[in-house]
């Protein structure tokens, strides 16, 4: 057979084309999304993929079985974190002692119906007494951990959480009907229908499902676990607070919004030292907070798995006049946490008896509970714990050099822990926006350098992994 032999000029071509490959692979890597001199680029912000998996999971969650757990801890009758002392109401099945093992057998129904991928667990302590408890009073938090996959990643914990404790007009009646419908057997059942829907579902990090009492007396449960988590070095990376999250309906309130869900995150964080308020006072760093990067997040889970008209309302401050909620505590011992609650609310039906005086009803009922509204809650915040727990590791010791007078921008940072990041991606936004509002796909790098001025925006960083799951956005820190 004639073998074939090519022109001269051909050869010569591929030699070049061989060697110029081979020169540009031996180059060591400079930290950069493209190897030219120029700095990347930044392109608007789109709205991120959703996952198949969590959303299929997401759709699980019903108003009918919201109703259920509601109307169930309402049953209880009394659930007053002080009936604990109300031996007549506890025989009878009745009373907050009642309503705690209700819901953890719950979670062990649930457990059982994954093979047991759920570890339920009760912190029963002793309440000393105080201003709104008289006497010493046993409290008793339920939880359910899902443990993640990954060894190093199942360190990182998401919690969602809800009070499960009530009361009516009297802080001491621990007798007389104390429905807590709304407040917060709606919040309760949120986090009992997340761990519904999750728990057939594996992630890489760990997700608790937690329902509080002695909230009403003044965040007794919470503060006490969080306080937990915090001496036992549990890594809490969120805290999604739902406290009453039942979308109001009474009748001829037309000033109510159905669409929206308030999201309400600290800015000055409370565990704040000396050192950290300096630094955010000479940054202006009091809008950039952990728990508001948290508060951002959840609106762009939003915006992938609840694309049609609700969506969250972003509230910049920690909670309402003259109000607190389960959250603080966890803001409290320095965690990420942000409070749920629905757009308006009535009085009327909150921490009432129940009656009706001068042709107004009072008393927080089922009745006033729109159950649609509930399931669309549990929908947010089960998308925003599965995609989180999805997720790889926020970056480590993320830096923004000030070395030297400079008008460009240089970031660092050390890999993702875990081994899940396929890449990172900068984002910015000038001062006064709220929001996000542009991105760089950078890679999988350690740094990056831009001719955007550190002074007019502010910088922002996350991790991507192959799938395009996304983590909470870090700031980088000041490094000279």
């Amino acid at each position: 057979m004639h073998k074939a032999t090519l022109p001269a000029v051909t050869l010569a071509s591929l030699m070049f084309v061989v060697s110029t490959l081979v020169a540009q692979t031996s180059q060591p890597s400079s930290g950069m999304s493209n190897q030219s001199k120029s700095p990347p680029k930044f392109s608007p912000i789109s709205t991120g993929s959703a996952d198949p998996q969590i959303v299929a999971a997401v759709r699980q969650v019903t108003p009918q079985h919201l109703r259920t757990t509601v109307e169930k801890l309402v049953s209880f009758v009394n659930r007053s974190t002080l009936s604990a002392s109300n031996e007549k109401l506890t025989a009878q099945g009745l009373g907050v002692v009642n309503a705690a093992k209700w819901i953890e057998s719950e979670f062990q129904r649930y457990s059982k119906e994954c093979g047991g991928c759920l570890e339920v667990k009760t912190d029963t302590f002793i309440q000393q007494p105080e201003e709104r408890i008289k006497e010493p009073t046993q409290i008793t938090n339920v939880y359910a951990v899902l443990r993640g996959t990954d060894p190093e990643n199942a360190k990182r914990i998401y919690l969602v959480t809800g009070h499960y404790d009530s009361r009516n007009s009297d802080n001491f009646n621990i007798s007389d009907p104390a429905p807590g419908a709304n407040d917060d057997a709606s919040g309760t059942a949120v986090s009992l229908e997340c761990a519904r829907v999750l728990s057939k579902l594996k992630f890489s990090a760990t997700i608790i499902f937690l329902a509080v009492a002695g909230e009403e007396q003044g965040l007794d449960g919470s503060r006490h676990f969080a306080k937990m988590a915090k001496e036992q070095g549990w890594n809490i990376e969120a805290v999604l607070n739902n406290d009453i999250v039942g979308g109001n309906t009474t009748p001829g309130d037309t000033l109510q919004n159905k669409n929206e869900v308030r999201v309400f995150s600290e800015g000055v964080p409370n565990a704040a030292t000396d050192a950290d308020l300096r630094l955010l006072k000479s940054l202006g760093g009091e809008n950039d907070s952990t728990s508001r990067q948290l508060a951002r997040y959840i609106r762009e889970t939003s915006q992938a798995y609840l694309p049609g008209a609700f969506h969250p309302k972003l509230i910049f401050r920690r909670d309402r006049y003259l109000r607190g909620g389960d959250h603080t505590s966890f803001n409290n011992e320095g965690f990420a946490a942000i409070r749920f609650t629905e757009y308006r609310e009535d009085y009327h039906h909150q921490h009432q008896n129940v009656r009706t005086e001068n042709g107004v009803d009072y008393g927080d009922l089922p009745k006033y509970v729109d159950f649609n509204y509930v399931a669309d809650v549990a929908r947010l915040n089960a998308a925003t714990l599965a995609s989180l727990a999805a997720a790889p590791a926020p970056p480590a010791n993320s830096r923004l050099v000030t070395r030297s007078l400079e008008n460009d921008t240089t970031l660092t940072w050390e890999p993702s822990p875990g081994g899940l990041a396929s890449g990172y991606e900068v984002l910015i936004r000038t001062t006064e926006q709220p929001y996000w509002e542009h991105v760089s796909v950078v890679g999988n790098v350690s740094h990056a350098k831009f001719s955007e001025s550190k002074d007019n925006v502010i910088f922002g960083l996350k991790t991507v992994d192959g799938k395009r799951h996304k983590n909470i956005i870090v700031i980088p820190q000041p490094q000279k």
